[in-house]
């Protein structure tokens, strides 16, 4: 397996990304999978680990950094545009049906977390997207507005309204509006405020477990009102009769979104959990993964097969 660096626009913006080229010999053009990544990961973190283990399955894989974010172009800095983000696995996509070591008529979509959700939006409304599978799929707007356990006071996502609101006057006054903190400053005020899920996050983000100089630790402001009208289970029933596949993990808290977006889609589709695992053990601990990659060598094996 091989990874090189690539580039190419997403809707104006240069977008980074690791391109992972399987070792072994092949009778012609791949099946070839688009991997995004968490909210404020980065390609080096989670995504890049299940590009190169699907890489080293046979297929060739392409890991990207979210515009605004990571490597990628864009300002401001941290801003979590969910248009953007669905244009950016399509754009992947593009990039993708132009290398000659790509069937463009067998690639795929594998969104983790954050991504999940938004690879699920990208799958319905762009019919070159052949399967889609995700892994602890996970709609930001809902967190946001709900929490990961869906039991959040709805007056914090106002409070988070109200705050964006004086971030754009004070930029439009010519001010510093500031950005959102993302993480507390230890895990024990990550599980105040978050429970064990909180302190997961925090141990992989701002640990020596997965941290990543360039993963985000805020995001612009303007991410909460961009982040206030979007569904990115909208488009789940547009999937069909396109293949999806959701991982899960046995203990996690955002399950809910997952069974959610299954409840939404009308086609083949498939909850498959893993036992043990919590949503972020599905990000580093290769017990599971291993285990998830399994499960979707399977199914992009059959759901990418030329026909």
């Amino acid at each position: 397996m091989t990874r090189t660096s690539v580039r190419f626009d997403s809707a104006g913006v240069e977008i980074a990304a690791h391109l992972y080229l399987p070792d072994t010999p092949a009778s012609g053009p791949r099946p070839a999978l688009v991997v995004g990544h968490p909210g404020t990961g980065v390609k080096e973190q989670t995504s890049g680990t299940y590009a190169q283990l699907m890489a080293e399955r046979g297929f060739v894989t392409l890991a990207f950094d979210a515009a605004h974010q990571g490597e990628s172009g864009g300002l401001p800095r941290g801003l979590e545009d969910p248009a953007q983000r669905v244009e950016d696995f399509k754009a992947a996509v593009s990039y993708l049906v132009t290398r000659d070591e790509v069937d463009p008529d067998r690639i795929g979509l594998l969104g983790i977390c954050a991504s999940g959700g938004y690879s699920l939006a990208a799958t319905g409304g762009d019919h070159r997207v052949k399967a889609v599978a995700t892994v602890c799929t996970a709609d930001p707007s809902r967190q946001f507005r709900l929490g990961a356990d869906a039991t959040q006071d709805p007056a914090v996502f106002q409070t988070l309204l109200d705050a964006a609101a004086q971030a754009r006057t004070t930029a439009a006054r010519g001010g510093d509006p500031g950005a959102m903190t993302m993480f507390p400053e230890t895990a024990e005020q990550a599980g105040a405020l978050g429970g064990q899920h909180g302190v997961e996050g925090y141990e992989y983000y701002c640990t020596a477990r997965g941290e990543h100089e360039r993963s985000a630790k805020s995001l612009a402001w303007e991410s909460i009102d961009k982040l206030a009208f979007y569904d990115a289970f909208f488009a789940v029933p547009l999937i069909a009769p396109r293949p999806l596949l959701q991982i899960i993990g046995e203990h996690a808290v955002t399950a809910w979104m997952a069974i959610e977006a299954h409840q939404r889609a009308i086609g083949t589709k498939e909850l498959h959990w893993i036992k043990g695992a919590s949503h972020v053990d599905l990000y580093d601990k290769r017990e599971y993964i291993d285990l998830a990659v399994d499960k979707l060598t399977d199914f992009f094996a059959a759901g990418l097969d030329s026909k």
